[in-house]
């Protein structure tokens, strides 16, 4: 990885607003810099000196001056966004003004195949700044690997395939799928919600005035660690929950009621949800109590936090045939909350990963900047 030159600090902050403008005109530069025009100018210029900003175009304004207009240059470079998946891997390479410059996507026993054909699609001169790699399982800024044996061997696989010297962050992937509904989905203009994923696993992202809640020990939101049952004869057991309403025991609980008279039992989530939509009444009596399963979980999610809004996503969750038992089992238990399915779907993990890695390239190339000019 190229080391980002150091700049003054007026030139650092240029730098990130380019970054967040995409493009723009050095008098649009100070009024979002909050800088002097002056001061904007000698930090274009350094920027321009170092190729990581660079003139493209012109813009006329209404006096009919014309304007130079800048965006970021070569230099630069690049950030990466994984997400190892339960079924896939999904992996985004982007500048660092959000642009999506390579993308790839495979079964999650060719994750490292698919992270390589990504790598081989950024431009060859950009320098890659951060990585950042999303896992269903608990992170910490102090964690250098996951902390169960869930995603821990494959992200051990994936790290090595990696440029070195390139920082790698972990980040969990409920997390990441919040922050893309925040700024691209469902919950855009809304400062706080719940993100609540339904799918193999369950688990639950937070928003706080705008910003995910992680927990002391990166934990929050596992959901898969309530307690459950909690019942006289039955002790609780060790994410029992997740086992109960996840997609697996979805479908064996299809299994079990399915009738012979009904053709072949659906073998997939995709496949069960289908049925129900064409009018197959055991599909839509399954369909129903797991709706009611997950309405009751969101009962809890509110008792707790009083989100306003929960958004559900996963691979069973964002299915918008729930809503309706959800919305009714969580307004016999708890107090209005509006309930909505994801708008990013699949790709919300890896899209609210890529929008961090932006964040943190941005950084890594200011961070170093002085702290006087």
């Amino acid at each position: 990885m190229a080391g980002a030159p150091r700049l003054t600090e007026s030139a650092g902050a240029v730098f990130a607003v380019l970054a967040q403008a995409g493009t723009a005109t050095r008098p649009q530069l100070a009024s979002l810099a909050r800088l002097s025009k002056p001061t904007v100018s000698s930090a274009v210029a350094e920027l321009e000196g170092v190729q990581l900003a660079a003139h493209s175009g012109t813009s006329s304004g209404t006096t009919g001056r014309s304007a130079a207009v800048y965006r970021l240059g070569p230099a630069a470079g690049a950030v990466l966004a994984v997400d190892l998946g339960p079924a896939l891997t999904r992996v985004r390479g982007c500048a660092l003004d959000g642009t999506l410059l390579a993308e790839a996507t495979g079964p999650r026993e060719e994750a490292v195949d698919v992270v390589r054909d990504a790598l081989s699609a950024l431009p060859p001169d950009a320098p890659l700044r951060t990585i950042v790699v999303a896992v269903g399982d608990v992170t910490a800024p102090q964690r250098m690997r996951p902390a169960t044996a869930k995603a821990g061997p494959l992200f051990d696989a994936v790290t090595v395939a990696l440029p070195p010297g390139v920082p790698v962050h972990l980040e969990n992937n409920v997390n990441c799928a919040a922050l893309a509904e925040l700024h691209e989905g469902a919950a855009r203009g809304r400062h706080t919600f719940g993100y609540l994923r339904i799918g193999v696993g369950i688990g639950l992202g937070i928003v706080v005035g705008g910003h995910v809640l992680a927990g002391a020990n990166g934990a929050a939101g596992e959901l898969a660690r309530l307690p459950y049952p909690w019942d006289d004869d039955q002790e609780p057991r060790h994410e029992a929950l997740e086992e109960y309403i996840g997609s697996r025991s979805l479908l064996r609980r299809a299994a079990e009621d399915w009738p012979a008279s009904d053709g072949v039992c659906p073998r997939t989530a995709e496949r069960l949800f289908a049925l129900a939509a064409q009018g197959s009444a055991t599909a839509r009596t399954v369909v129903a109590r797991h709706a009611v399963d997950v309405g009751r979980l969101a009962a809890a999610v509110t008792a707790v936090l009083d989100p306003g809004l929960l958004v559900l996503g996963g691979s069973t969750g964002a299915y918008p045939q729930l809503l309706p038992g959800v919305r009714a089992e969580l307004e016999r238990l708890s107090w209005p909350t509006e309930v909505v399915s994801s708008q990013v779907g699949d790709l919300g993990t890896v899209v609210g990963a890529a929008r961090l890695a932006v964040a943190r390239g941005v950084q890594t190339v200011t961070q170093a900047a002085r702290t006087k000019d």
